[in-house]
């Protein structure tokens, strides 16, 4: 299936669904009038609704037969991790001598999905504030875990979480010098804190440009664990004002294509909350074509918003509530088990950016002793059917029926 990028603007009409995306089938849809709220914005609503489909669209819709090749020059692929953590454990077992750390194995059976991706995305969820190096509840990670992540292949850093200021505003001061080092090193772009205020207008949203395409990326937090002393250094929060300016910015310097990367939702709970969809509503209204959440630490079930204008033009915008975590030391239930989100862009003959359905991969992150002697994260795929890999068959079982649960409880198929 592929989702047309149209612009929209606050009154359109929207409607929420809560299926799988991986289940959902192709559904021609319309809208009926909806009665306004009091700012004179159509509200969100939740009854389907009947909408027509332009020319556009159903041509791109019968192109999607077309063998693969098809689309090459023309397609951006992106990948996306959820939360990737550092706590004392992961610290302590990749220590091979003073201050020196070894990460090779937390990623190497994901390095080629993360590497071959145009654009790889993933939720760095600590600090890089110097020695001592610790891990929850105040988190400061080795620099070499972020160079690590850089050299696996991520092109984007998400630091706007509840943890970056962990250590403070000097923590956070260091933290960002160390990824503009970093940018200079490799040329990875980060986004959700800044240290001034022309950095934050430059990254806040961030655009990246592959192959033609001018990608925004919006990424924010509910809040942090240590409250902000000052603005400056300072991470993007659930200031929905603020929000729809960047997204409003977005579409004004001639995005492509919005993403916006959320830090929200419920700690531990596989379904996602009201809040969650209230404000998945807003972003959608506002120009945000794919909503990717992280934070509750566990995989929460996928919709989809579906958002139309006056003239009849109608598109679905893709939400994945929380893509889980992507390598932790935790063990509680649920916690092991996270989501690679793939998303493919491709321009079609008429010029437009359409979004070819999400696909998902469930990734299992294997504590020491289990897999590997080391933490590491493998895809599920990979992994079902080969017991004999594991150095523990409890946590193969652990795994089998962590996964089976997972896609019962969230219905998303991989």
């Amino acid at each position: 299936m592929l989702l047309n990028r149209k612009k929209n603007h606050p009154g359109d009409r929207k409607t929420v669904k809560s299926a799988g995306i991986g289940s959902c089938l192709l559904i021609i849809l319309a809208f009926s009038a909806r009665p306004a709220n009091a700012d004179g914005q159509a509200p969100c609503v939740h009854p389907r609704h009947m909408c027509r489909v332009s020319d556009s669209t159903l041509l791109a819709r019968s192109m999607i037969e077309c063998p693969a090749f098809f689309y090459d020059k023309d397609t951006v692929v992106l990948k996306f991790l959820g939360d990737v953590m550092l706590h004392q454990a992961q610290i302590d077992n990749a220590r091979i001598g003073d201050g020196l750390f070894d990460f090779s194995d937390c990623f190497s059976d994901m390095e080629d999905d993360l590497a071959n991706a145009d654009i790889a995305v993933a939720n760095m969820e600590f600090t890089l504030a110097g020695k001592p190096y610790t891990g929850y509840p105040a988190f400061s990670a080795p620099d070499s875990y972020a160079e690590y992540m850089a050299q696996c292949g991520i092109d984007v850093f998400l630091t706007a979480n509840n943890h970056i200021l962990d250590k403070g505003e000097r923590g956070l001061s260091r933290t960002l010098s160390v990824y503009r080092h970093l940018e200079d090193k490799y040329g990875i772009r980060m986004t959700g804190s800044a240290e001034n205020a022309d950095a934050a207008f430059s990254n806040y949203p961030l655009f990246v440009t592959v192959k033609g395409m001018k990608i925004a990326f919006v990424n924010f937090t509910y809040g942090t664990n240590i409250s902000p002393g000052v603005l400056y250094p300072g991470t993007n929060y659930t200031d929905r004002e603020q929000i729809v300016g960047a997204l409003r910015r977005a579409e004004a310097l001639g995005a492509d294509f919005i993403i916006v990367l959320p830090h929200w939702g419920e700690e531990y709970s596989t379904t996602h909350s009201e809040s969650q969809e209230d404000l998945a509503c807003l972003l959608a209204e506002n120009g945000a074509d794919l909503i990717a959440g992280a934070h509750p630490h566990v995989v929460q079930d996928v919709g989809w918003i579906e958002c139309g204008s006056e003239d009849g033009a109608c598109r679905k915008i893709p939400v994945i509530y929380s893509l889980g975590n992507a390598i932790s030391n935790m063990s509680a239930p649920n916690t092991q088990i996270g989501l690679l989100l793939t998303v493919r862009l491709v321009r079609n003959a008429f010029g437009d950016v359409e979004c070819m359905e999400p696909e998902f991969d469930f990734i299992w992150s294997s504590l020491p002793g289990r897999l590997k002697e080391s933490h590491s994260a493998a895809k599920v795929k990979d992994l079902l059917g080969h017991p004999e890999k594991w150095m523990m068959r409890y946590e193969y079982d652990k795994m089998v029926s962590t996964y089976y649960r997972i896609k019962d409880l969230t219905g998303i198929d991989d």
